[in-house]
């Protein structure tokens, strides 16, 4: 049996209450408790191979009464409040963890932590838990992680992250050789930034116009693992924009994953890109979106970006969703050509609460797709809304806002705009010549982001805890 790769996924703000819990004045080692949602990815649709993903969903203080000794080399605790954690994680179905730091040394497991993990790993198992999770906060920020699957076996870690306002990744796996062709974007980033978007994992759904313009971009930039998500197939209409499309595709009845697979080919730029044809709700498709880094919104459904919006909630991958919306002039109004890009991470209000969909046209796009012959009927009676004219598109807009997306996570990987990390909700009005940004506070009764209970939760039944 292969054994599952393990990805640690620590939320930006876990990290930092981690960091404040685990300092001591003195240099002695300190340690606390984290619970953890999991994701258990049957294959991983590069490899083929299983992955496990665990994702920091609370963090809990071991508190100073449970505390037993500790130094420059050693801590120790009450096993106390590790009981009460077990009993949190099997009612929760969530992953038992254990921090501890080796201050002014490398970050690593040493003899005494394989000891006495195995033991705790033995209890774990005994309670009934399905894995213990260890992590190691060594000098220089350094992580190391595993995950124990039986009392006697381990898993490291992989890939270690922090995502928040910013993206930080630690790989286990050396990077691939620099690419010549990436050579300039390394002048100005430094030499860590190409191995970096070499090893990453991100998935575009929606291959229209925004989104093909994206997925050329992601290319060029040098992304190593791509995945492309769209029902669709090209038509007359989409010519004007989207990237990589022919008129001879049009007869052919190409699909436009299929589209932007075959230029991404012939760029031979060393992507690896695997393609679906399928809408975004599509259960075969959790595999896929669960084993991203980053995800790139470019549909243009409601029902579609509501699921995104959970799910980046749910399992700790940043979402940077694209936007466009266009009005012609008319007599007494203005144009009205406005782009968006938000960024949906840990800490900022999400797309409900942006206004950015509209659960009344989710329920309908819902409708049309699973009861057409409905949907019809009750377009007819006036209870739905849908049909009309083709949104207005422009290849340069459309492809101007796909490179303010594409900044974005630019900026979460390097920082070149300032230490404020990626920008959360970006409007451009090419019709005024401006750009600003613009938020709000999440909605206290917002059953996404008004409450902490989901980020980072994982796997749940049903699916993203949506019924129906």
């Amino acid at each position: 049996m292969t054994t599952a790769a393990l990805d640690i996924i620590l939320l930006e703000s876990h990290e930092a209450a981690l960091r404040v819990l685990l300092h001591r004045e003195n240099g002695s080692e300190a340690a606390a408790y984290v619970l953890f949602g999991k994701a258990e990815i049957a294959a991983d649709p590069w490899s083929n191979q299983p992955r496990i993903r665990l994702i920091s969903h609370e963090v809990v203080p071991i508190t100073s009464d449970e505390m037993v000794s500790s130094s420059a080399v050693h801590v120790t605790w009450s096993t106390q409040g590790f009981m009460r954690l077990l009993s949190q994680a099997q009612h929760r179905n969530l992953v038992p963890g254990l921090v501890h730091t080796h201050p002014g040394a490398n970050a690593f497991f040493s003899d005494q932590d394989d000891r006495n993990e195995a033991e705790l790993a033995r209890t774990t198992f005994n309670k009934g838990a399905h894995g213990l999770a260890s992590m190691v906060f060594g000098q220089n920020d350094a992580i190391v992680g595993r995950l124990w699957t039986s009392a006697q076996t381990s898993t490291q870690a992989s890939s270690i992250s922090i995502v928040g306002s910013k993206i930080n990744i630690w790989r286990a796996e050396s990077a691939r050789e620099d690419a010549k062709f990436l050579a300039r974007q390394a002048a100005l980033f430094g030499k860590d930034f190409n191995p970096i978007v070499r090893a990453l994992r991100v998935g575009v759904i929606g291959c229209g116009g925004t989104g093909s313009a994206v997925v050329s971009l992601l290319t060029r930039l040098g992304i190593g693992h791509l995945a492309l998500m769209d029902n669709d197939t090209i038509d007359t209409t989409n010519l004007n924009r989207v990237h990589g499309s022919r008129a001879a595709d049009v007869p052919a009845k190409l699909a436009k994953v299929d589209i932007l697979a075959r230029e991404i080919e012939a760029c031979g730029l060393g992507n690896q890109v695997v393609t679906r044809r399928a809408w975004v709700g599509d259960p075969s498709l959790r595999d896929v979106l669960r084993s991203c880094d980053v995800l790139f919104g470019c549909t243009d459904d409601n029902q579609g970006r509501l699921t995104l919006n959970r799910l980046a909630h749910y399992y700790g991958i940043p979402l940077i969703d694209v936007g466009l919306r266009m009005r012609s002039a008319k007599s007494g109004v203005d144009y009205d050509m406005t782009g968006r890009v938000t960024t949906i991470k840990p800490g900022d209000p999400c797309l409900m609460c942006l206004g950015v969909v509209n659960a009344q046209r989710a329920a309908a796009e819902g409708l049309q797709r699973n009861d057409p012959v409905e949907f019809e009927r009750r377009k007819a009676e006036a209870y739905v809304e849908g049909g009309g004219d083709p949104a207005p598109a422009v290849v340069t807009f459309t492809t101007s806002i796909a490179c303010a997306a594409v900044d974005e996570l630019i900026q979460g990987l390097t920082g070149f705009r300032g230490q404020g990390g990626m920008m959360h909700n970006r409007i451009r009005r090419f019709d005024r010549m401006e750009d600003r940004s613009m938020t709000c506070r999440p909605v206290p009764t917002c059953p996404v982001c008004g409450t902490e209970a989901i980020w980072g939760r994982g796997d749940v039944s049903p699916f993203l805890g949506v019924i129906g």
